[in-house]
């Protein structure tokens, strides 16, 4: 359901409501540039400005929507993009005035995600929201859909072509939202499995063309699409590692985030977004060479904060370092737990990610020794399979006694066995 594919001529606008710093703003601008160089279109002429209170008509004042007029005349353009959410009546209207077509952020959106989803739950989300959008905007006031059906077979109350239509979306977003209902329970039960499994899931979130698929790909060996553009990745997938310094950990990659995020996606793409709700967790990746990296921090942060994430354990990635020439990334990064420094490309400072990983998990590392019952070999082999025994004796009663390496969190799940029990450091300290 692209917009965009028959449109190659557009004018952008962007109007600033609500009183943007300069530099914000050319930010602003230039995110929605690249979105709609994203998209497939060719930007012909920008008209920016600001604006306290919108036209119920137009959006625009009569004199920017006269320069507007000009530009695509000028410009032989056949589409202007909006950086704002327009109103049918507004969007109406301005279609009638400039002879063009006219697209308002939220649609840009949809178009941009309609083009990238791969998988089938992610064209069910995209298409979902599409017609979510497109079912207010069943207003555009040709003749044909006002028209009543009649003629024979079709005499009699009839219905108008744009009650049919709507009732034709109405019906369609009703399937679709069965169809992600059913993915969802999936989901669910996949969910179910990992945590019986007593695997640990660690979600990466963040500002769109942050860095987080490539980040992905080197954390599972995987070969996901990464690109150095929005949206690039829209599909959540899951998998595990196989890196022995993050043993039984399955990593998430997500869809990126966007300041003013349309509300039909962030509700389309419950599935997706599931995934981060059910993390034990988040690893905030930040793109640290772009300028404006603060402002798309809080940005995410509103996000997680409006899906009721905030209180979610989170650890900030501070990617792309490679661009700032930084000396040591590993000393940087040890100096807090909740911040690390790397870079996806070079891999330096991934040791530091790992040791922040484990520990936030699975506790601190620590020695003690634990007494194992006769019966109990096979939990014993299974220590030693992974290099946590350190040193290893038999007691007077004949108890099979062990001196183990291992996480907080490991060692207490290990104490809920049946047979295995921690000795006490004085008695440790006796037996020495």
């Amino acid at each position: 359901m692209s917009h965009l594919n028959t449109f190659s001529n557009s004018v952008i606008v962007h109007i600033d409501r609500f009183s943007l710093s300069k530099d914000l703003q050319l930010e602003a601008l230039e995110e929605f540039k690249e979105l709609c160089l994203s998209s497939g279109t060719k930007v012909s002429a920008e008209v920016s400005g600001k604006i306290d209170r919108p036209s119920p008509n137009f959006f625009v004042k009569k004199g920017k929507l006269e320069e507007i007029k000009i530009l695509v005349k000028s410009n032989k353009a056949n589409l202007v993009i909006f950086n704002n959410d327009l109103t049918p009546t507004q969007e109406r209207n301005l279609e009638k005035f400039l002879g063009a077509r006219v697209l308002d952020r939220t649609s840009l959106i949809l178009d941009i995600f309609a083009t990238r989803a791969t998988s089938h739950i992610g064209k069910v989300q995209v298409e979902l929201a599409q017609l979510t959008h497109l079912s207010t905007r069943l207003v555009r006031g040709w003749s044909h859909l006002e028209r009543q059906k009649g003629g024979i077979g079709l005499r009699g109350p009839g219905e108008t072509q744009l009650e049919t239509d709507r009732r034709l979306i109405g019906q369609r977003i009703k399937n679709l939202k069965k169809r992600l209902e059913k993915a969802h329970n999936q989901k669910e039960v996949n969910r179910y499995a990992r945590r019986k499994g007593k695997e640990k899931v660690v979600a990466l979130v963040g500002y769109t063309n942050a860095g987080k698929t490539t980040l992905f790909n080197y954390l599972t060996k995987n070969n996901l699409y990464a690109a150095d553009k929005p949206f690039a990745t829209l599909d959540s997938v899951t998998r595990k590692n196989d890196m022995p310094e993050l043993n039984n950990i399955l990593f998430s990659d997500t869809v990126g985030f966007i300041s003013n995020l349309p509300t039909q996606l962030v509700e389309s793409f419950k599935a997706t977004l599931d995934d981060l709700s059910s993390a034990d967790l988040l690893l905030h990746i930040v793109d640290i060479s772009d300028k404006d990296h603060r402002f798309k921090v809080k940005e995410v942060e509103k996000i997680l904060k409006d899906l009721g994430l905030s209180d979610k354990p989170t650890l900030r990635i501070n990617n792309k370092c490679d661009k700032l020439n930084l000396n040591n990334l590993e000393s940087l990064s040890s100096t807090s737990q909740d911040q690390i420094w790397l870079s996806a490309i070079t891999l330096e400072g991934f040791q530091s990610l790992f040791e922040v990983i484990n520990f936030k998990l699975k506790g601190k590392i620590s020695r003690n020794w634990v007494s194992l019952t006769a019966d109990l070999g096979w939990l014993r082999a299974e220590l030693y399979s992974l290099n946590g025994i350190l040193e290893e004796r038999i007691s007077d009663q004949g108890l099979i006694e062990l001196h183990l390496e291992s996480f907080q969190n490991d060692l207490i799940k290990l104490l809920e066995i049946e047979g295995c029990t921690l000795i006490e450091e004085k008695q440790t300290q006796e037996a020495i």
